[in-house]
């Protein structure tokens, strides 16, 4: 496993200032802050994925939160949707704490990395479909780091979904045709051109509409966790 790689590839995208709409807006949140977090010096950077480099199983968001990873530099840390989906994480063990609240917090995963195919925090947490397709080639690149390892993801809506997709055509898997529809609790396995095949899940989002309103319930990730975990070869608690 090259661990080197995927820590210089971290570095490119934290750097990355292709899209000027979102390089504005995550600038601009960064200095205007919100009135909780005005002791913070925020990231205001594109924030790269996290977990370790030979992760088993793959979870992809949709893009970092303005207020939490945009904040504090690590995906979902920070905002409420991180205390969902990392609570669960904790549950099923695929975590060493069940909250994330800064980059230095010492939160660890198991086996797992957390990415997403938009980099950055966009107005109103909508990626335009120009600016999704620019972000691409570094998931293309992370999945590419990944593979030796990678046996299963969980994507987190029907955005990340229709992101990812492309990005596993092409780093050599293949997906079916007509491209499968997202849903909750989809699993569908992407063939590889070689080696081992990918088992992709569906999940709801972790957003605030999805968890408040019951659409997604702790029960409902965790399920969705612990299958997609047991299908990458994982531990599950």
């Amino acid at each position: 496993m090259d661990t080197s790689g995927l820590s210089v590839l971290d570095q490119r995208i934290a750097g990355c200032r292709a899209c000027p709409r979102l390089v504005d807006w995550r600038e601009e949140v960064a200095r205007t802050k919100r009135a909780a977090f005005a002791d913070w010096t925020y990231w205001g950077r594109p924030v790269p994925g996290f977990g370790p480099p030979d992760a088993r199983l793959l979870i992809v968001g949709l893009a970092p939160a303005a207020h939490g990873g945009n904040r504090t530099g690590r995906m979902f840390t920070g905002d409420r949707s991180g205390d969902v989906l990392y609570r669960a994480l904790y549950d099923v063990g695929l975590a060493s704490r069940p909250t994330a609240v800064s980059a230095d917090d010492g939160l660890a995963l198991y086996g797992v990395r957390v990415t997403s195919p938009v980099h950055c925090a966009p107005p109103a947490n909508k990626p335009t479909p120009t600016e999704r397709d620019t972000c691409r080639s570094w998931l293309v690149q992370e999945l590419g780091l990944l593979r030796p390892t990678l046996r299963a993801v969980v994507v987190l809506g029907a955005f990340g979904w229709q992101a990812a997709l492309p990005a596993f055509a092409e780093a050599g898997w293949t997906v079916p045709r007509p491209r499968p529809a997202f849903a909750h609790g989809a699993h569908v396995t992407l063939d590889a051109t070689e080696g081992p095949g990918l088992h992709l899940f569906g999940c709801f989002h972790v957003s605030q509409r999805n968890t408040f309103t019951g659409r997604l319930t702790p029960e409902m990730l965790r399920d969705v966790l612990r299958t997609a975990a047991g299908t990458a070869g994982l531990p599950k608690a």
